[in-house]
């Protein structure tokens, strides 16, 4: 291997997700097997813009591979947006002697990261941080198996409330651009419903077979909301308005971003780590890594950004059938 790489700076950045922590432990270790060097930079890009770094070594790593959240911390940083923001994140790194960066992290981040590839040659490597799974060039992100997961132990709990109450329950989980979330875990939990931003929704739909379901002795409903296509506590109010019928709404929020990490999880976020510093050691530079049909993936950062997913009128159909 012809390398020029000495020390390896890791970041993570934008939001947390369950399994960052096997990525920073995969991605020093591996890089500790070859020699190299490895500088932890606290809290994204913006503890980067700080000088905010620390060596890392064996021990700094220790017992975080079953740890959620992330132990470099996350930020999301205006200042790095800008090109002079990108300027001195170069020269700090320069600084730093830290001659290549791997960014774990979604859209906004593998953005940034490309932009300092492209304009001061900082050998960049992206790693899919995001519970979203919207990325090009991966099946999978990091922390989305466990997210799904997370939020399908509070919707069970709801369920049997639900059923023993006779109600309808709203149930918001996380997604701003993306129903991916939204669509598993509705088709996982049998939920009745789901909005997510890549549909329009029939509203007036939903509420007949509400109706209709009612007067055929049906007690229970849960419809899943994403939180970028509409707001839980509206749909329950215009559901109990149009129908008549007493409707509840829960917000399940940040408690999807932590907790610990699923096997799926913290295997991906492994792998993962290992592959960004194997291509950084072959000189591939100003790329994201993923897994495709479980082998691993690499496509040019520029390209890595978010991705829509085809098959969610496909999933929408299919969850209708069943309910």
């Amino acid at each position: 291997m012809a390398n020029k790489i000495k020390k390896i700076g890791i970041l993570t950045s934008g939001g947390d997700g369950p399994g960052m922590n096997a990525a920073i432990r995969s991605v020093a270790r591996y890089a500790f097997h070859f020699g190299l060097e490895v500088a932890g930079i606290m809290r994204g890009f913006q503890g980067l813009l700080e000088d905010d770094i620390v060596p890392m070594n064996h021990r700094s790593v220790s017992n975080i591979i079953n740890k959620g959240g992330t132990i470099l911390k996350t930020a999301r940083s205006k200042d790095f947006a800008t090109d002079e923001g990108k300027k001195k994140a170069a020269e700090i790194l320069h600084r730093n002697a830290i001659d290549a960066l791997v960014v774990v992290g979604g859209d906004g981040s593998y953005k940034g990261a490309s932009r300092l590839y492209e304009l001061h040659g900082v050998p960049t490597i992206g790693l899919p941080g995001t519970i979203d799974n919207d990325l090009n060039g991966t099946d999978e992100t990091i922390g989305c198996a466990t997210a799904i997961n997370t939020a399908l132990e509070s919707i069970d709990k709801i369920r049997d409330t639900a059923q023993s109450m006779e109600r309808i329950f709203v149930v918001e989980v996380m997604g701003n651009k993306s129903g991916y979330i939204a669509m598993e875990v509705a088709l996982a939990a049998g939920a009745e419903d789901v909005i997510i931003p890549e549909r329009t929704f029939d509203y007036e739909a939903m509420h007949d077979e509400a109706r209709e379901g009612n007067e055929k002795g049906k007690v229970s409903w849960i419809i899943i909301v994403a939180e970028g296509a509409a707001k839980a506590q509206t749909v329950a109010e215009n559901i109990t308005k149009a129908v008549g019928l007493e409707t509840r709404y829960v917000v399940l929020g940040h408690v999807q971003r932590g907790g610990t990490p699923s096997g799926q999880d913290r295997i991906l976020a492994t792998r993962l780590g290992a592959a960004a510093v194997d291509l950084l050691l072959n000189g591939h530079y100003g790329k994201a890594v993923g897994v495709l049909q479980d082998k691993i993936n690499v496509i040019d950062l520029k390209n890595a950004t978010r991705r829509v997913h085809e098959d969610m009128d496909r999933r929408y159909e299919l969850l209708k059938i069943l309910t």
